[in-house]
């Protein structure tokens, strides 16, 4: 047999052409435009103890974005999963055109139309780009793959999103996050969808990149398709959705249009209380230097960079994604090579690795919390405290009822929502593993914060946490640098920037001597 079901149309294997017309042209035929294309009424999901959600209702019509918005362990996940055949609902039911909806598992989900694009990148990294993008999918006669036509839906869904810089034959394991991030969406495009789903799809995504994102979505709305919009930034969620559904504790508690409601307004939806100084800055005295980077160049990336950082003071550096400014970190920290330069904590400088940082008192939390900054199959426990486990039993010994009570100060302290100490760490959502990140540094004591990204993918109500803690860090007099790709963030909580552009740091200045235009304009060799 030569066709497969896709988006419930049949469609012919032997002609990629065929595959690539329905897969990018389907309107809304099916059904009348601004109808609801898509309903889930009174959906339930429990885990043991856990209500994640209770009666949830969402509606989104045929060429509508609806911003779906909430706090990391609101139900936002738990309910796309649902839509997504990833988990079975105990009540409520799913209409897909009209239709009743229940996929068993996302491939009925995918073949239906409903395609999902995860924040968590869920790619094989030992295939080429084109066998992720149609794995699942791909086009066969008589049993055997068509790799040309492979190569060619690949391609296809990749100038759609202004990327044909990305070959189909590359391996995904040589591609950066960002270039991953680009597959990820192209995959969902490739199979054909009535429905998209984009969870957090500009986490890694330069800002060029973010507008070609945005273009994409629009031309799919203007075809009839359906798109929720997963962010926590809300500059985006104005900007591309029309309409928007707030989650808070499994349940709806808020909708609107977008752009009749305030930005605060969404906000207080969210957390459930007004938020007040969302950028708390208090006096600070800036103290002795404690780290001095004099010179620095590496090995892997060709990266240069002079400054000093002090105590009480928070740097920031900004830049494109792809400018060299995680390399920098990953150098200062120990964990990638120093070919030429000085990097001197306190009074030290000289070869380095990550566990002689940590006695130097310095901790780094990775912009990849999946694969470098957490541990993801340990406990809560065993994540917030293995960098020092003093203290927890007699002649080297770990108690665990010790190790619990260290940890529950600091769960407690940055609000970290769990089930338990002792659940993996990866079955806690986006936000509160960043926490538990977070809190491995505070619990360590270091005096240097190597902080890359550490507000990405996590809530407003969270951010305001983690903004309010690196104030009081740096009014205690901790040290703290600062690597973030949203300027809103470096201006709002920093005292210096400096801007990193094609792997060179600028000197860094005064937060007040620059505003996101000068910013923008130096990061992009405008000025």
């Amino acid at each position: 047999m030569d066709t497969y079901l896709l988006g419930g149309v049949y469609l012919d294997k032997t002609n990629p052409r065929t595959a690539r017309q329905s897969a990018f042209s389907r309107s809304s035929h099916a059904m009348p435009h601004k109808q609801y294309i898509l309903e889930m009424r009174g959906i339930r999901k429990r885990f043991g103890a856990t209500l994640a959600l209770d009666g949830v209702d969402v509606r989104v019509q045929s060429g509508e974005v609806l911003a779906l918005v909430g706090e990391n362990g609101a139900g936002k996940s738990t309910l796309m999963k649902v839509l997504s055949g990833v988990i079975q609902p105990d009540a409520g039911e799913m209409l897909l055109a009209g239709a009743s909806y229940t996929p068993r598992h996302p491939h009925e989900a995918r073949t239906a139309g409903v395609a999902m694009v995860y924040q968590e990148l869920s790619l094989a990294p030992h295939l080429s780009v084109a066998e992720n993008i149609l794995l699942g999918m791909e086009p066969a006669r008589w049993g055997f793959l068509q790799r040309t036509g492979m190569h060619r839906l690949a391609s296809e869904a990749l100038v759609q999103l202004g990327h044909s810089d990305i070959r189909p034959d590359a391996s995904v394991r040589s591609l950066s996050i960002a270039e991953c991030q680009l597959v990820e969406i192209a995959r969902a495009l490739a199979v054909g969808c009535r429905v998209l789903v984009l969870d957090e799809p500009t986490s890694s995504l330069t800002g060029s990149d973010i507008e070609r994102l945005f273009e994409l979505v629009r031309r799919l709305k203007k075809q009839g398709n359906a798109v929720i919009y997963i962010s926590h930034v809300l500059e985006e969620v104005k900007q591309i959705s029309d309409r928007f559904i707030v989650l808070r504790d499994g349940k709806t508690v808020g909708e609107g249009r977008t752009k009749s409601t305030s930005a605060k307004k969404i906000v207080a939806m969210m957390v459930g209380r007004e938020v007040d100084d969302f950028y708390p800055c208090s006096k600070r005295k800036t103290g002795d230097v404690v780290l001095a980077i004099q010179n620095v160049a590496g090995v892997i990336k060709p990266v240069s960079a002079t400054f000093k950082l002090h105590r009480g003071e928070v740097l920031g550096i900004a830049g494109l994604i792809g400018a060299g400014r995680s390399e920098l970190m990953r150098m200062i920290f120990g964990l990638d090579a120093v070919r030429r330069g000085e990097v001197r904590v306190g009074t030290y400088f000289g070869p380095a690795s990550p566990v002689l940082r940590w006695k130097q008192g310095m901790g780094m939390v990775s912009e990849d919390r999946k694969n470098e900054g957490l541990a993801v199959s340990l406990s809560v426990s065993d994540n917030l405290t293995l960098s020092r486990l003093d203290g927890f039993g007699l002649f080297g010994t770990v108690l665990p009822s010790r190790q619990d009570q260290a940890a529950l100060t600091w769960v407690q302290r940055l609000n970290i929502k769990l089930q338990n100490l002792r659940q993996a760490v990866g079955s806690l959502s986006g936000g509160n593993q960043q926490k538990v990140a977070i809190a491995r540094l505070l619990h360590h004591d270091v005096d240097v914060f190597l902080l890359d990204e550490p507000t990405r993918g996590i809530d407003v109500g969270s951010k305001a946490e983690i903004y309010k803690l690196i104030d009081e860090l740096a009014s205690r007099g901790k040290a703290i640098l600062l690597v973030s790709s949203y300027l809103p963030e470096l201006l709002g909580v920093c005292d210096r920037i400096a801007m990193m552009r094609r792997g060179e740091l600028n000197p860094a200045r005064p937060v007040r001597q620059v505003n996101e235009h000068t910013l923008m304009m130096e990061a992009t060799g405008a000025e």
